[in-house]
C-alpha cells in the first residue's frame, strides 16, 4: 500500500532515510488505528478520525513534537494521494497540531571541551583517531549525526567540508587547519588499516559507520568531560551553535552553517546566548551584581 508513496518521498521529495523511516512507521501506526486494508478506504477518513488518533497518541503519552511529526506525514501522504487522484477530499486541511513545548537546547561550557582536557581521552589507536575526528567534527562544524555518516572524502575540501543535509540540500563549512590536517592523518591511517572507501568514516570493506556506534562514542567521551543530563551528538551540535552566537556570530551566518530551512530554528539558540550575555553584563557593568 506504500510503496509508490515511499517511492516518491524517496524520489521526488528526496527526503532523507531517517525521514522515511520515521513517516512510513507513522503511517502504518494510523492505518492500524483506522482499520484500513485498501487503498480506497482512505476516501473514508474525515476530520474527527484523524482527531480521534491525535487523542489516542495524548492518551499513550506521546509529546507535542512526536505528534507533530506523524501529522506532517500523515499530511504528507494525503497531499500526494490527491496529487494521485486516489482520494476525494483532503481531511488533514482542517487539522492543526498541538503546540511543541519550548526546550533550551543543552550545551556543554567552553572550559569542559578545552582541547587539552579531551586529549587524555583518546589513545593512539585509528578508533582513537577515528573517535577525536567525530568529536572535532561535530563541535566545530555542527553537522548532524547522519550528515557525518554520509560524509564523503570527495566532499573534503582542504579547508573546508561539502556536506549533504535535509532533502539533499548542499552546504559549504569552512574547517580550521588544526582539523584539516587531523582529518588528512585519519584518513592516511584509515586507508593502510581498512582500506579505502568513498565515505570518511568506514568500517572493514569500506561500509559505513552505523549510527548507533557513534552515539555510543560521542556518548562515552561527553560522559567524562560533562556533566550533562543529555550526551548525544546533537548536544554538540547545540554547543556549536551556542559558542558561535557567544563570540558574536550572526543568527544568518550561523544559519547558513547549521542548514536550517529557515531562521526560526537558529533563533532557539539566542535563549542561551541571551543567558551568557546577561552574565557577562552583571559581571563587567559598574551597577553589575559581582558574586
Amino acid at each position: 500500500m506504500l510503496t509508490n508513496f515511499i517511492g516518491y518521498l524517496t524520489f521526488e521529495k528526496r527526503y532523507s532515510h531517517h525521514t522515511i523511516c520515521a513517516y512510513q512507521n507513522d503511517l502504518v501506526q494510523f492505518i492500524d488505528f483506522a482499520c484500513i486494508k485498501r487503498i480506497e478506504e482512505f476516501n473514508e477518513i474525515n476530520t474527527p478520525t484523524i482527531r480521534g488518533w491525535v487523542v489516542d497518541l495524548f492518551d499513550k503519552k506521546k509529546t507535542a513534537k512526536s505528534i507533530n511529526r506523524k501529522l506532517a506525514a500523515l499530511r504528507t501522504f494525503f497531499k500526494w494521494l490527491r496529487k494521485e487522484g486516489l482520494v476525494f477530499s483532503n481531511p488533514m486541511s482542517k487539522i492543526q497540531g498541538p503546540k511543541n513545548e519550548k526546550r533550551i537546547p543543552a550545551f556543554a561550557k567552553e572550559s569542559e571541551l578545552y582541547s587539552e582536557k579531551l586529549d587524555v581521552l583518546f589513545n593512539d589507536s585509528i578508533e582513537g583517531m577515528r573517535d577525536k575526528l567525530m568529536f572535532e567534527l561535530f563541535y566545530q562544524t555542527g553537522i548532524r549525526l547522519n550528515e557525518l555518516i554520509e560524509l564523503r572524502v570527495l566532499n573534503f575540501l582542504d579547508d573546508a567540508i561539502k556536506v549533504i543535509g535535509k532533502r539533499n540540500k548542499e552546504r559549504i563549512i569552512p574547517i580550521s587547519s588544526s582539523l584539516s590536517d587531523l582529518l588528512k592523518a585519519y584518513l592516511t591511517q584509515k586507508n593502510k588499516v581498512f582500506g579505502e572507501s568513498i565515505f570518511v568514516f568506514s568500517q572493514k570493506l569500506g561500509k559505513k559507520m552505523y549510527p548507533m556506534l557513534v552515539y555510543r562514542r560521542i556518548n562515552q567521551y561527553l560522559s567524562v568531560a560533562t556533566n550533562l543530563d543529555k550526551k548525544s551528538p546533537h548536544v554538540l551540535r547545540h554547543t556549536f551553535a551556542t559558542h558561535m552566537l557567544n563570540r558574536g556570530t550572526g543568527l544568518e551566518t550561523l544559519k547558513d552553517l547549521l542548514g536550517h530551512a529557515n531562521l526560526s530554528a537558529t533563533q532557539v539558540y539566542t535563549h542561551n546566548s541571551f543567558a551568557q550575555l546577561t552574565n557577562i553584563y552583571l559581571q563587567a557593568h559598574p551597577r553589575g551584581d559581582k558574586n
